[in-house]
Parts: C-alpha cells; structure tokens; sequence
C-alpha cells in the first residue's frame, strides 16, 4: 500500500461515523506527519495464535473502541446466525492492563445492543476463570481483554467457543470473515444494562475448587514447604494465594510491591515470567524466606514461570518444557500408580514443544498427541475425542500447562497447586524438584531447549520476517551442529522431505501454519515460525544427550548448551 493510500484510508476516519476524540487523534497524525501514520493504518489487525492483539490507539492496525466494536459486532452476527431461536450468553473477562475495564464494559454494550446476554466480570480476572466460567456457566461462548505478557502499550481479544476452548476452525474463519464485513457505521454501540449480569467472588469459589480437585494427589509435606509467589501486577492476585492456602499450603511469602494490579508494570521491564528478570524481587525474597519454590505469573494468569533450587542450592528458573515434564511425569505416575491408565488416555502437546513427552507417554502406556502452537489447538483435541479417550495433562514450552480439562486453556492456579504439591512430596523425601527432574532425564534422556527471538518491528519487519521464511523454506540447513539433517517438516506445504529418501511425504493431520521443523540424525530439533502476537521469528531449537546419574548432569548441560551455540551459528541468527 503506497503512502497515498494510507493517508486516504486514515481520512475516512474523519467521517461522522467516529467520535471527536478518534478524529482529533487521527488528524494529528495526519498534520505531524507522524510514522506512526504508516502502521497504524497499513493493514488490519488480524486474528493470530492468541485471538488480536495489538498497539492500543486510533488506526486499522491498532486496538479501539472500534476495532473491537467491529470484532464484537462481527461475532455477534456470527453467533446470532449459529445459536438462531436460543437465549445466546457470553462471560466477558478482563486482565490489568490499561483501558481492559473499559474495553470489556464497550465489548459487552455492543454484545448487548445485539439482545445478547453478557456475562460480566466485576473486576479483573485471569484469563482461565474466564474459560472455566463459559462451561460452568453454560454459555454459548466468552472473551478475554488481554495482551498477555506483551508490553504495557499492547492490548488483546481473545475468543472463546461453548467448550471453554479458544475459537478454532470452522469458526475461527468464520467469524473473521463476519468481522470484515463489518463496516464501522453498523456497529451498534448502544448497550442494553438489563441483559448484563455481574460475576464476583462467588465463581472465584467455585473456580478454585475445581482448581484444587483436578489438580491435587497426595498431601505430603505442604505445611513445610516454603513458597513465594508474585503476580507480577497481574490478575492471580484475586485467585492463588487463596487457592494454595485451601489446598493447604501454610507457608506463602508474597513480593507484596507485584501483588498491586497495574497496566504499567511499574517493577518489571516486561511482565513476562519466562523471563529470569521478572521474577528478580521474587528471588531477592527467596533469599530472605529460604524458600523451596518461587511462582509467577503473567499478566492474565494462565502462563506461570517455576524456579527451584538447583544442585548447587541457588534458585533456578526451570524453562516451560522442564516444568511441563515434571508435572507431566508425576501426574503420570499417579495415575498408574491409581490404577487409572487403561490405555484409553492422552496428554497434549504442540509441534514447538521438546519431544521429551513422546518418551514419557510412551512410559506410561498413554497417548502423546501434538497440534500446532497455541493452547486452542490442545483444547480442540480435548472436544474431538471426548468420549473415546481420557485427556490427562497438556502443556507447551511458552510456560503454560493444564491439569484435566475442567479449564479448556492453560491455566496457572491449577498448574501451582500441582507444582507446590510435587515441591513438598520431593521435599518431603529429603530432594528438591530438580534432582526429581534429573531423574526423569535418566530414564528419557535428558533434553535440553533453547528460544531465538529476533525482533523485526512494523510494516519493513513483517516483511523481512516473510522474506526470511521464504529463505528457510526453499534453502533448509545441511547439516546442524555438526549432524546431517534428515528431516524437513514444512507446515505450510503440509509436506515431511525425508532426504535420505529424496522424497517428500504428505502431511495433513495437522492444519495448514507458516511452521518449519528440521530434525537430524542425532536428534537435534529445529522449529522456526514467525509469533502470532509479537514482531518476532522465533526458533526454537532441542537438543538432546544420554544420561546416566546426576554427577553426570552438570557436564551434559555444558554440551548441550554448546550443541544449541553451535546451532545459532549455523542458521547465522545473530
């Protein structure tokens, strides 16, 4: 789109159509000759992995009252025409972040105007309550105000179906192209207050209930385990300490400066418990509590990030594929020892994830079925085998993880009850959660991931980031630290190449996605896509060495680190 076409999509936001405040905004951009001008008007913003998000601002490409009134208007056409003669209801919640009140009070007037039922968040609540909440509630579908972990200027909108579990195919498609039919001056703005029923404490009771009952085995050692938890300014503040001290913790140190709720993250330079510097003051605290286990979460609740004390006694971040494989196992193990594994069950995982829960599934008799990345993908496959087979447990390497399928979404409460429980039954047997992890490793092999970010922001990097694709597409990788590749998986081709084969294989029980994944002979594995929610390529890179005792552990580490060093080097990721 040329730089007169920007400019003229911008003016048609002058019309009458938009409020004095929109249009005031618009023309400054226009008169200051902003760069902003450009990306907030060169495309539409578009449904990825994690529903819309984007930039809160005036444009297409940014979040607003009227891009979400468009995005709601489109959904309420589209479920008028699927729920016809039914009294439809929608639970609207919303995260911390700048504006999300007033966004979920706009997303549920427009709900309304359309005479359908909302139900309605008093305050924020954590983005699995909310997928908990359209099950327990009955309702025909829900949304969540949420950027996640993004940065404070981002905010989101994410969709969810009758089951609890984010929109997927047919209705994903279907309801965007409802969306872009919308024009601005058809959406109904003008709410109706009667149809708004207001949802409070009450279902954080029953919530954290259900928490505690799909996610607790044995109650071992929990008043001796010492815990800090922070909610890094997020929405958990309302949910897990309560939960963790009716599961019967006694024991919770909370970074009370990261309890206090605000869009700005006032503590953190990102919000994003992935990251070792977002759980720094829990640490510091950790420190001072001795603490077994230190917990956070991300803005909206359903990503949690784990740290423990590691062989030499320093607390430790663990990556989302070590958490998911320790809560993973000892779920497993329960199960078996129970008597509940009839060869009947799955656990669910994503193409990104580490193969680790292939080897682990494959110990315990149970299933391991994989969809591409994004939890929505796990809870369709809880909805395409409900009464066949017994989902048990799913998790993905970006920290999130779910216990039974009472939430169709990640969910951090469940997840930290488990996690605490696992930390005081090791406690109590005289280990910590990594040895328990080492462990593990010595019966799977011990498997060890790396994440490449590269950031390629606006119009020029979203284009670079396709060029770049484009490239690794139609010129794979040889070899990868120092082992032949054997494997192309190409997603978007639906294609498997098997090179000593010379021949490529169809590949269609997954979904169409931009997604590459090279393996080699040594089982080194390679995923690269660009991020549904972020100007990001990301590669995710696994790597993986025998193991046969934890005076072992540290020296494999070391190798494998440099395996995943060399494999930088080798795709020139800088």
């Amino acid at each position: 789109m040329s730089e007169i076409s920007t400019i003229d999509k911008a003016k048609l936001w002058l019309s009458d159509t938009f409020d004095q405040e929109t249009k005031d905004a618009v023309q400054l951009l226009i008169d200051s000759n902003s760069p902003d001008l450009e990306d907030s008007f060169y495309r539409e913003l578009e449904f990825g992995t994690g529903g819309m998000r984007g930039i809160m601002g005036v444009g297409t490409n940014r979040l607003n009252k009227y891009t979400l009134g468009q995005a709601t208007q489109g959904l309420a056409n589209y479920m008028l025409q699927q729920f016809q003669g039914e009294e439809i209801s929608v639970a609207i919640a919303y995260d911390v972040r700048n504006n999300s009140k007033e966004f979920g009070k706009l997303v549920a007037d427009v709900l309304t105007a359309n005479g359908i039922k909302v139900l309605l968040f008093k305050n924020h609540r954590p983005t699995p309550e909310l997928s908990f909440t359209v099950r327990d509630r009955k309702c025909n579908g829900g949304i969540v105000l949420t950027a996640s972990h993004n940065p404070p200027e981002y905010n989101g909108y994410k969709v969810y179906w009758n089951d609890g579990a984010q929109i997927v195919p047919p209705h994903d498609e279907a309801i965007i192209n409802e969306v872009y039919s919308v024009k601005f001056e058809e959406i109904k703005f003008e709410g109706n207050d009667d149809l708004i029923e207001w949802i409070g404490e009450e279902q954080d009771d029953v919530y954290i209930d259900a928490c505690i009952e799909n996610s607790s085995y044995q109650d071992v050692g929990k008043g001796n385990l010492n815990i800090v938890f922070t909610s890094i300014h997020g929405t958990t503040y309302t949910t897990v300490p309560k939960a963790l001290e009716k599961a019967g913790f006694k024991k919770i140190d909370l970074v009370k400066e990261q309890m206090i709720p605000s869009g700005n993250f006032p503590t953190v330079d990102s919000p994003n418990p992935e990251e070792p510097a977002a759980l720094e003051m829990a640490m510091d605290l950790a420190k001072i509590t001795n603490a077994d286990i230190v917990i956070g979460t991300d803005p909206d609740g359903d990503r949690l990030g784990i740290a423990v004390r590691n062989l030499e006694g320093e607390i430790q971040l663990l990556n989302g594929n070590q958490c998911n494989t320790i809560l993973t196992y000892y779920i497993l193990d329960q199960w078996e020892k129970q008597g509940k594994i009839t060869g009947k069950e799955f656990i669910g995982s994503t193409i990104v994830t580490s193969d680790i829960f292939f080897d682990i599934a494959e110990k315990f008799g149970v299933d391991c079925k994989v969809g591409l990345t994004g939890f929505k993908w796990i809870g369709k496959m809880i909805r395409d085998f409900e009464g066949e087979e017994k989902f048990v447990c799913g998790g993905e390497e970006s920290f999130g993880f779910m216990t039974g399928d009472f939430v169709r979404d990640k969910d951090s409460c469940g997840s930290i009850i488990l996690a605490c429980e696992i930390a005081a039954w090791c406690k109590a047997n005289g280990k910590t959660m990594y040895e328990y992890l080492i462990e593990i490793y010595q019966e799977t092999g011990m498997y060890y991931e790396g994440l490449i970010n590269i950031v390629k922001k606006g119009r020029d990097g979203a284009e670079e980031i396709q060029n770049m694709m484009k490239n690794f597409r139609e010129n794979p990788p040889k070899s990868l630290a120092g082992s032949l590749v054997e494997e192309v998986k190409d997603f978007k081709e639906q294609t498997n190449f098997v090179v000593s084969e010379n021949e490529k294989h169809v590949m269609d029980d997954i979904p169409k996605s931009n997604v590459l994944i090279y393996y080699t002979q040594d089982g080194t594995k390679v995923c690269v896509r660009p991020s549904g929610t972020e100007p990001k390529i990301k590669f995710y890179v696994s790597v993986k060495e025998t193991i046969t005792s934890k005076e072992d552990f540290e020296e494999t580490l070391k190798v494998l680190e440099a395996k995943i060093e060399e494999v930088r080097k080798d795709l020139q990721l800088n």
